[in-house]
């Protein structure tokens, strides 16, 4: 019976042991397992940092990228609008010259022995016209009996309008007006109906 009684105890007292030993394993387990769960919710913060940040970063690339590409197309369209109207100063200077040829051509019109100069000043007129047509010059024609336009026509005075429907139209031109590709280069200078 003693050996019963210290089989028992022994058995008791191993038991015992394995209780504690679960006990302290199931500790270290869910110990071990807040510990895993904190390091995951630290990794995952860290990642949706990290990729709001890359976002971010994402964004303000493709804005400095679009007012980069901008830039590029104002400057171009500048350069082209620069290259267009390079000569403005020369051809404003010429104009005078075919305002000058287109007076001699009206005084030679009375003369008699003037054929043979008018036909000159024809030939030196058309070659400058066609000299200021192909750096781009225009003449704005088709302007009488058309509505005022200050943008591209200056009055000079105001007549009284020979009809109702002439009122606030064009009567006259005293001056050709002349553009530049879309830019007026000369406002025409024209009379108006009152």
């Amino acid at each position: 019976m003693e050996k019963d009684i210290m089989n028992e105890e022994h058995v008791n007292s191993a038991t015992k042991e394995m209780n504690e030993q679960e006990h302290v394993t199931t500790e270290n387990v869910s110990s071990s397992d807040s510990s895993n769960s904190v390091e995951e919710n630290t990794n995952v913060s860290e990642i949706e940092k990290l990729q709001l940040e890359v976002a971010d970063a994402k964004d303000k690339y493709i804005r400095l990228y679009s007012e980069f590409e901008n830039f590029r197309r104002r400057t171009a369209k500048e350069k082209i609008d620069l290259i267009k109207t390079a000569s403005e100063d020369v051809l404003k200077e010429i104009i005078p010259v075919v305002d000058d040829f287109e007076r001699a051509f009206k005084a030679s019109e009375s003369e008699n022995n003037a054929a043979n100069v008018r036909e000159g000043n024809l030939l030196v007129f058309n070659k400058l016209v066609k000299v200021l047509e192909g750096k781009g010059l225009q003449v704005m024609t088709d302007i009488i009996g058309k509505p005022f336009d200050a943008d591209t026509q200056e009055a000079i005075t105001q007549i009284p309008a020979p009809t109702e429907d002439m009122k606030g139209k064009v009567i006259d031109v005293v001056e050709k007006g002349y553009t530049l590709g879309d830019k007026v280069v000369r406002y025409a200078k024209v009379v108006i109906g009152a």
